[in-house]
Protein backbone atom coordinates (compact mmCIF):
# COMPACT_ATOMS: atom_id res chain seq x y z
CA UNK A 1 0.00 0.00 0.00
CA UNK A 2 1.58 3.44 -1.28
CA UNK A 3 0.83 6.31 0.95
CA UNK A 4 -1.62 8.67 -1.34
CA UNK A 5 -0.13 12.10 -0.43
CA UNK A 6 -2.06 14.08 -2.53
CA UNK A 7 -5.58 12.19 -0.75
CA UNK A 8 -4.22 13.40 2.27
CA UNK A 9 -3.18 16.86 2.13
CA UNK A 10 -6.78 17.95 0.30
CA UNK A 11 -8.40 15.91 3.48
CA UNK A 12 -6.48 17.89 5.52
CA UNK A 13 -7.37 21.15 3.47
CA UNK A 14 -10.58 20.76 3.70
CA UNK A 15 -10.13 20.22 7.75
CA UNK A 16 -8.17 23.52 8.05
CA UNK A 17 -11.18 25.21 6.19
CA UNK A 18 -13.79 23.64 8.85
CA UNK A 19 -11.50 24.53 11.63
CA UNK A 20 -11.76 28.25 9.74
CA UNK A 21 -15.31 27.53 9.88
CA UNK A 22 -15.45 26.49 13.51
CA UNK A 23 -13.61 29.76 14.77
CA UNK A 24 -15.56 31.68 12.47
CA UNK A 25 -18.95 29.83 13.83
CA UNK A 26 -17.45 30.67 17.55
CA UNK A 27 -16.77 34.36 16.76
CA UNK A 28 -20.54 34.69 15.60
CA UNK A 29 -22.19 33.36 18.90
CA UNK A 30 -23.58 30.49 17.02
CA UNK A 31 -25.30 27.51 18.56
CA UNK A 32 -23.21 25.13 20.76
CA UNK A 33 -24.52 21.80 19.30
CA UNK A 34 -23.63 22.82 15.66
CA UNK A 35 -20.18 23.90 16.63
CA UNK A 36 -20.25 20.62 18.21
CA UNK A 37 -21.37 18.86 15.56
CA UNK A 38 -18.97 20.65 13.02
CA UNK A 39 -15.90 19.64 15.79
CA UNK A 40 -16.66 15.88 15.43
CA UNK A 41 -17.10 16.51 10.97
CA UNK A 42 -13.46 17.81 11.53
CA UNK A 43 -12.28 14.91 14.25
CA UNK A 44 -13.82 12.49 11.87
CA UNK A 45 -11.74 13.66 8.29
CA UNK A 46 -8.40 13.87 10.99
CA UNK A 47 -8.82 10.10 11.95
CA UNK A 48 -9.14 9.04 8.38
CA UNK A 49 -6.21 10.71 7.76
CA UNK A 50 -4.95 9.50 10.65
CA UNK A 51 -5.92 5.58 9.80
CA UNK A 52 -4.44 6.14 6.39
CA UNK A 53 -1.03 7.34 7.16
CA UNK A 54 -0.56 4.64 9.64
CA UNK A 55 -2.13 1.58 7.41
CA UNK A 56 0.39 2.87 4.77
CA UNK A 57 3.17 2.72 7.55
CA UNK A 58 2.37 -0.40 8.12
CA UNK A 59 2.65 -1.94 4.76
CA UNK A 60 5.46 -0.13 3.89
CA UNK A 61 8.29 0.73 7.01
CA UNK A 62 6.82 -2.02 9.14
CA UNK A 63 6.65 -4.93 6.68
CA UNK A 64 10.30 -3.81 5.73
CA UNK A 65 11.53 -3.96 8.77
CA UNK A 66 10.47 -7.34 9.38
CA UNK A 67 11.72 -8.64 6.31
CA UNK A 68 15.15 -7.02 7.54
CA UNK A 69 14.67 -8.81 11.18
CA UNK A 70 14.75 -5.23 12.85
CA UNK A 71 11.37 -4.63 13.55
CA UNK A 72 11.31 -4.43 17.46
CA UNK A 73 11.67 -0.07 17.29
CA UNK A 74 9.05 -0.22 14.24
CA UNK A 75 6.68 -2.90 16.75
CA UNK A 76 7.55 -0.32 19.33
CA UNK A 77 6.33 2.79 17.43
CA UNK A 78 3.17 1.24 16.71
CA UNK A 79 2.35 0.25 20.01
CA UNK A 80 3.20 4.07 21.47
CA UNK A 81 0.83 5.26 18.66
CA UNK A 82 -1.73 2.48 20.02
CA UNK A 83 -1.61 4.10 23.61
CA UNK A 84 -2.40 7.46 22.43
CA UNK A 85 -5.24 6.40 19.93
CA UNK A 86 -6.53 4.01 22.83
CA UNK A 87 -6.69 6.66 25.56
Amino acid sequence: MVRDDKKLVSLLKTAGGQIDGIIRMIEEKKYCIDVSNQILACQAILSKVNKEVLNAHLHSCVIASIEKGDADEKMNEIGAILDKLIK
